[in-house]
């Protein structure tokens, strides 16, 4: 995986917030494919700010490592602010993190619907013992999906982090 510039921006300045507060970052990635990860442990020095994450692309991996509910993911499916926000609370509480990062989304170019296009994601944040999510739809084909999901990530963990 090669990462933009951008991007390791990105990483680098959400390793100095943590360095700030002391605290651990963990994720949970479906769609990323771990690019999440990637990006984090792209810096060096990564180690002091993230220990541990998740790759959870199956419905099964998410139930069973971070803990999200079948009755989520039967009730709004994968994608959805609800399973994510279970993602990102679990993969921070079960690697003893402050912040938990997650996504879910369709990267396509299959799997789209009607109502979760190619280019949908979801996105959540543990921080602080609550949880918050977004959506976001993105142009182009699976490998700018992703790439744009995992500086999304990011930002939206240094925005929560402001």
């Amino acid at each position: 995986m090669t990462l933009t510039e951008s991007t390791i921006l990105l990483a680098e300045k959400l390793g100095e917030k943590l360095l700030q507060k002391q605290w651990q970052i963990s994720c949970a990635e479906s769609c990323t494919g771990g690019g999440i990860g990637y990006a984090i442990t792209s810096i060096s020095g990564s180690s002091a700010w993230f220990e541990q994450g998740f790759l959870t692309y199956s419905n099964d991996a998410k139930q069973q490592l971070v803990g999200v509910s079948a009755a989520t993911l039967d009730e709004h499916g994968a994608v959805s602010a609800d399973v994510v926000e279970q993602m990102a609370a679990g993969a921070a509480q079960a690697a003893g993190a402050q912040l938990g990062i997650a996504v879910s989304g369709v990267a396509g170019p299959t799997g789209g619907t009607e109502d979760k296009p190619v280019g949908t994601v979801w996105f959540g944040v543990y921080v602080d013992g609550n949880c918050l999510s977004e959506k976001m739809c993105f142009d182009g084909d699976r490998h700018q999906v992703r790439e744009q999901t995992i500086q999304h990530a990011l930002s939206y963990c240094l925005r929560v982090l402001a």
